[in-house]
């Protein structure tokens, strides 16, 4: 076996794995599958985590896993699969980010290897083992890795930062109430 069949041989398992992992997250999301809440308990989950409008962003999300995963699985447009993988797994990195890194404390560990994993097979390519290789690499163009990543980018930083806005006003208005309820003054024992 030649150095490069090893490479492409590798490629492809990363990308069945990957792939088929990120395929499974999303069919939760999209279809209810392997104990998933669908479409309407992901939308439900993504509004109490700050998300909106919940519906679009559970769609969004469910369709960058299942999407990506099923594209890069097959090696298929792999730019745009890795990206959009990449870009659906930075929100689960934000939602874990406030326990820390490590999966088994509820961190982010998890959301962000597959989001690195996914990004780098988009930028290094499927391999030969693939259908960008079968189609002559047609979707998978050095321009077109770099507007995916782009807007995957731009898409993710718009989100993330709206669901920080979202939380933000949130607890200003927990805030707010708890300070109304601190201030109320005490009633006098001796009216009674």
């Amino acid at each position: 076996m030649t150095f490069g069949h090893r490479k492409d041989i590798g490629l492809l398992a990363l990308r069945l794995g990957t792939g088929g992992v990120l395929l499974a997250h999303g069919a939760q999301k999209l279809l209810g599958w392997f104990g998933g809440g669908g479409i309407d308990g992901t939308a439900a989950a993504m509004e109490r985590m700050g998300f909106t409008p919940a519906r679009q962003s559970a769609m969004a999300a469910g369709l960058g896993e299942a999407g990506g995963g099923a594209l890069l699985a097959l090696g298929l447009a792999t730019p745009v699969a890795g990206a959009a993988a990449a870009g659906a797994m930075a929100g689960a990195v934000a939602v874990h980010a406030p326990a820390g890194f490590f999966a088994h404390q509820g961190g982010f560990e998890y959301p962000a290897f597959l989001g690195f994993a996914a990004a780098g097979l988009g930028l290094a390519g499927p391999g030969r083992y693939s259908f960008d290789a079968l189609t002559g690499h047609r979707l998978n163009r050095p321009g077109g890795v770099l507007l995916a990543f782009a807007l995957s980018a731009a898409a993710a930083t718009v989100v993330v930062n709206r669901r920080a806005s979202v939380l933000a006003a949130a607890a200003g208005r927990e805030a707010g109430v708890a300070a109304e309820q601190d201030t109320e003054p005490e009633a006098d024992p001796g009216t009674w």
